[in-house]
């Protein structure tokens, strides 16, 4: 019987957004790669396993390592969030092949999303939601910035922030063109999460000096700090929608 890799989407970090699934896989596997802090908030879940950092090993060594342990019983990994956006995880899915299992989980979207209580695409409101990072967007002189995404209607999914926050809100500003909501939700999931809600207008003044986003800091890695920006973070929906979808799509039509 050959074993398999399981690449687990482990939510933001806490351990009770874990699919069941994933919880399953992971107390049948011996060796768990973690990511840092994720080894404590799923502490529990770990014990009596073999535990590595998965970023503590180059990737030919990291892939023969993998190799040998399978030999011995099935390996997993906890991802954050899942593989869908930013993931590092992508080659080692990809080199390992029908080897390699993915089990999704909650994203941070998600997550914040649920901490916020709002949809990010209202109808009347927002039409469209986009997801991005500064960090990707490039820095060359065609390259666009986060103002070319925003504009009136998006909800803005802003991940791995590496601008100055006054620089990012300029360019913000620039493309919604009006003074819009925005959240900045820090370490969500983990115990000391923190939601900051304010304005364009005011997110600055309401952050002060607080390095959230690594920028001052010999840390160089992205901060767990997801930015939300749009109307749709403001927005009350009244229950017409409810009923007019109750009257013309939900309701069963007489044949």
């Amino acid at each position: 019987m050959s074993h398999q890799v399981y690449f687990l989407g482990a939510g933001p970090g806490d351990p009770e957004l874990l699919t069941r699934r994933a919880e399953r896989l992971l107390r049948e596997c011996p060796v768990v790669y973690v990511p840092p802090l994720y080894d404590v908030t799923f502490a529990e879940l770990l014990l009596d396993k073999e535990v590595l950092v998965p970023f503590e090993f180059y990737f030919a060594e990291l892939l023969d390592r993998i190799e040998q342990q399978l030999l011995l019983g099935p390996v997993a990994f906890l991802v954050p969030g899942d593989l869908t956006f930013y993931s590092p995880f992508q080659a080692l899915v990809d080199a390992l092949g029908d080897k390699a299992i993915v089990v999704p989980g909650v994203g941070a979207a998600n997550a914040a999303s649920a901490l916020l209580k709002k949809t990010l695409d209202l109808p009347g409101v927002c039409s469209r939601a986009i997801l991005a990072s500064p960090r990707t967007l490039g820095d060359g002189p065609d390259a666009p910035n986060m103002g070319d995404l925003a504009a009136p209607g998006v909800s803005l999914l802003i991940y791995m922030n590496n601008l100055p926050l006054a620089e990012l809100v300029a360019q913000l500003r620039h493309g919604y063109g009006a003074d819009v909501p925005i959240a900045l939700a820090h370490r969500v999931g983990l115990p000391d999460q923190e939601l900051i809600v304010a304005t364009l207008d005011t997110i600055v003044a309401e952050v002060g000096d607080r390095d959230f986003f690594n920028l001052n800091t010999p840390d160089r890695r992205p901060a767990l700090t997801l930015l939300l920006v749009g109307e749709s973070l403001a927005a009350d929906a009244d229950g017409a929608w409810w009923d007019y979808r109750r009257d013309h799509i939900w309701k069963p039509q007489d044949s």
